[in-house]
C-alpha cells in the first residue's frame, strides 16, 4: 500500500536515531534533505546523548513506536525515498523490515550503522545478522563504511583490492542489489575513494580529499543526500555521484565546533 507524495514536493523518509550534538543521525538527514529542497520526515530508533567527543548515553525506541513513526509519515504523507541509520536492536530492525515489506517503501538506502568513531560495534551479533539477511535485500543501494563492511563481509579491509572484494561479497552473499563501500577509513591517496558494484559493474568513484578533522557525520549525510536525489527522480548512479559532489563541498566548509570531530556544514553556501 505504497503511498505517493500529494504534491508536487518530493519527500524522504529517515529512519535513524537522534544525535544531541547535531552533526549525525536525524539531524545530519534533514539538513541534507533541506538543502536538496526535499521535504524531509523522520522515524527515530533511538535517542543519543553525543558531542563532537564521542556518545554518552543512548536509549532505544520501542519497537511498537518506530512502526507508528512510519506508518503516520507513509499513510498520510506518502515518500518517494527511504534511508535507514542506525537501527540499533534486532527487535527495531525487524520492525522497519515488516514496514518497508509492508507499505511497500521505494529506493530504500540502507546505511548499516553498526560501528562508532572509535571503531567499537555498536549492535550485537544477532542484530547483524537479521540486518544482513532481511533489510540489506530490500534496499536499492548499501553504504557501508569500511568498518562496517568488514563485519558484513568478515574480511579485512586495508587497499581498493580488498574493498572490491567486500563488495562482491555483500552484493553476492547477501543480495544487495548495489553496494556502495566507502574508503574513507583508508590511509593515503586512497582516503576517501568508494568502490561502487553492481553485480556488472565494479568502479571506483573518487573526489578530491579535504583535509579535516571535522568529519562527524559524512556517512548519514551522504546517505540522506542519495535518497534526497532519488526522492527528486534521479537515477541511482547519478544520485550517488551528486550525494559524493555534496559531501565533498560540506567537508570543505566542516564546523570546527566543540573539542572533538565537528560536523559537516551541510548549509556550506551560507557559511
Amino acid at each position: 500500500m505504497y503511498v505517493e507524495t500529494k504534491s508536487t514536493i518530493p519527500v524522504a523518509l529517515t529512519i535513524a536515531g537522534s544525535d544531541s550534538g547535531g552533526g549525525a543521525g536525524i539531524q545530519a538527514d534533514l539538513r541534507t534533505f533541506a538543502f536538496h529542497c526535499v521535504h524531509g520526515t523522520s522515524a527515530i530508533t533511538c535517542v543519543t546523548a553525543q558531542n563532537t567527543l564521542g556518545v554518552m548515553r543512548v536509549d532505544a525506541m520501542p519497537p511498537e513506536a518506530v512502526i507508528a513513526q512510519i506508518q503516520a509519515v507513509v499513510k498520510d504523507i506518502g515518500v518517494q525515498a527511504v534511508k535507514t541509520g542506525i537501527l540499533l536492536n534486532k527487535e527495531i530492525i525487524a520492525a522497519v523490515v515488516e514496514q518497508v515489506e509492508a507499505l511497500q517503501m521505494k529506493n530504500l538506502v540502507v546505511d548499516p550503522v553498526m560501528v562508532s568513531r572509535t571503531g567499537a560495534q555498536l549492535i550485537d551479533d544477532e542484530a547483524v545478522k537479521i540486518l544482513s539477511q532481511r533489510l540489506i535485500p530490500l534496499a536499492a543501494v548499501v553504504t557501508p563504511n569500511r568498518y562496517e563492511a568488514q563485519i558484513l563481509s568478515g574480511l579485512e579491509i586495508n587497499t581498493l583490492d580488498d574493498m572490491r572484494a567486500a563488495a562482491h561479497f555483500i552484493h553476492c552473499k547477501l543480495q544487495a542489489k548495489v553496494v556502495l563501500v566507502k574508503g574513507g577509513g583508508l590511509l593515503g591517496n586512497e582516503r576517501g575513494v568508494d568502490i561502487w558494484f553492481d553485480g556488472d559493474n565494479m568502479e571506483i568513484l573518487a573526489t578530491k580529499q579535504v583535509d579535516t578533522k571535522n568529519t562527524h557525520g559524512t556517512g548519514c549525510t551522504l546517505s540522506a543526500a542519495i535518497a534526497a536525489n532519488l526522492a527528486k527522480g534521479h537515477d541511482l548512479a547519478g544520485a550517488v555521484q551528486q550525494a559524493k559532489k555534496y559531501v565533498t563541498h560540506a567537508l570543505e566548509y566542516a564546523l570546527d565546533i566543540g573539542e572533538g570531530q565537528g560536523p559537516v556544514g551541510h548549509f556550506y553556501p551560507l557559511l
